[in-house]
């Protein structure tokens, strides 16, 4: 199988270093000329609690060298995802699938607008990341991902893709709910990530103020409340709970939004809380607290002087 994971990011590293441990054909495709050609040459260091390993793995930032792909891992911020499924058009055939691990809400409907709702598998993965430099990451946790079709249906080929996931030490389950997943995940990310980028605060600091696990609880409230008017059905029975414990298992993690925010990136905002707050638009359900917690996340964005990546 020829894999290609389209972003040189901590998670698309990842997944590239531990892919190539497989006999499959793995490529890296980056936008960045000059960094793919870095990376083409340095490869991958990963390091952490998986240990530390180097890993070659071809990268390019012309989609065309590589040809033909049997499935691309879209592995970009949310908010470049049509910008990357664009780029991935030359990989694209009848029978490529495309997978997205990506955070957030509407990543699915972005690359089903360009490629085509049948080839699309969402999911959702607990691994952690922390990118260090360019092709260099440390593995900072460790967890199960889970893939699945937005129309529950499992063709052979993710059975596939879940046994080279698991053969690469990922390890790797189908679920035939991902919408459920999806929002689990979203529920959790709007609890922890803009509070994180926020207070600059480690995950399991959250915990240890009345004022943030406050915030916290009334965050995931008002997005628990548009899940169930929305009738999705989560993979846990008390939401609260279940992010508190999040925070607790992942004391020590940076949030992937306080990592954008300490490097004075753009961040996820538009597509975790975000979301929140237009669902609760659309069905009339106020959330004060999500709302407040994007428009400081967006003033934190606004007070740097916002790089993007060439």
């Amino acid at each position: 199988m020829r894999i290609v994971v389209v972003g040189p990011g901590a998670m698309g590293c990842l997944f590239a270093a531990f892919l190539s441990k497989t006999k499959e054909e793995v490529w890296l495709l980056d936008k960045n000329k000059e960094r793919s050609a870095r990376i083409n040459q340095s490869g991958i260091s990963i390091e952490g609690i998986s240990g530390s390993c180097q890993a070659q793995v071809k990268t390019t930032d012309e989609a065309r060298e590589i040809g033909s792909a049997d499935l691309i891992i879209i592995s970009v911020k949310s908010y470049d995802t049509k910008e990357a499924i664009v780029s991935a058009k030359p990989l694209i055939n009848e029978n490529t699938k495309i997978l997205t691990l990506q955070n957030g809400i509407g990543n699915i409907e972005i690359i089903a607008e360009v490629a085509g709702s049948e080839k699309v598998i969402g999911g959702a993965t607990n691994l952690g990341a922390t990118l260090l430099d360019t092709g260099k990451v440390r593995h900072a946790g460790r967890g199960e991902t889970v893939i699945g079709r937005s129309d529950g249906k499992i063709p052979v080929e993710m059975r596939s893709i879940r046994e080279i996931f698991n053969k690469a030490g990922m390890e790797t389950r189908i679920s035939r709910d991902i919408k459920g997943l999806l929002w689990s995940k979203l529920i959790i990310n709007a609890g922890i990530n803009a509070l994180t980028a926020i207070t600059r605060f480690n995950n399991g600091r959250l915990m240890e103020f009345e004022g943030t696990r406050k915030i916290l609880r009334e965050a995931v409230t008002e997005a628990t409340r548009i899940a169930k008017r929305k009738r999705i059905k989560l993979i846990y029975d008390d939401p609260l709970a279940k992010v508190e414990a999040v925070c607790e298992a992942t004391a020590t993690n940076v949030s992937s939004m306080l990592q954008d925010v300490l490097r004075k990136k753009r961040t996820e905002i538009d597509f975790i809380n975000g979301v929140i707050v237009r669902q609760g638009q659309e069905l009339d359900i106020p959330t004060p607290v999500n709302s407040t917690l994007v428009d400081l996340v967006k003033t934190i964005e606004a007070s740097y002087n916002l790089t993007v990546d060439k």
